[in-house]
């Protein structure tokens, strides 16, 4: 009997929650890059669940996405979300498309705090959450990169 190789593992969408900084730390990695227009987040105060559409880059493939990279449609959805607050984005305007840096989280009340998607170009959305409660779920089947190239983050 052998054991089982990562090779040998069948490509199936991603469904992963976040429940610790550490379990966000690897939600965060895989939505790094992640691109979404402005007009789909959605923040449902009564559920209190706050979600996003995103195109988020298959950074799980790893260096097989450099010849042929591709992005995938995900949910992103925070619950406990009690407060949402944004800087430097234009959510009226169909046309803005965002980029997702990163996603942290700081405790002001534990278990509570609040949620920082970071984005390119100095924006910002800070959920003010009662605990961490994340879900990353892969929507479509994955597609060639429009642009066909791997993000890059000269340092």
């Amino acid at each position: 009997m052998n054991d089982a190789r990562f090779e040998d593992g069948r490509e199936a969408p991603l469904n992963l929650g976040a429940l610790d900084d550490d379990d966000l730390a690897v939600v965060s990695a895989l939505v790094q890059d992640a691109v979404f227009p402005a007009t789909e987040m959605r923040w449902d105060r009564k559920t209190q669940r706050f979600a996003l559409l995103i195109n988020r880059f298959r950074w799980e493939e790893g260096p097989a996405r450099v010849a042929a990279p591709e992005r995938v449609q995900s949910l992103l959805v925070f619950s406990g979300v009690t407060g949402v607050a944004s800087n430097g984005i234009n959510r009226k305007d169909p046309d803005t498309v965002l980029s997702l840096l990163s996603v942290s989280f700081d405790f002001t009340d534990a278990p509570g705090g609040h949620i920082i998607l970071t984005l390119a170009g100095d924006g910002a959305i800070r959920l003010s959450v009662e605990a961490l409660d994340v879900t990353l779920k892969d929507v479509t089947k994955p597609y060639m990169a429009p642009s066909r190239k791997t993000p890059e983050h000269p340092e």
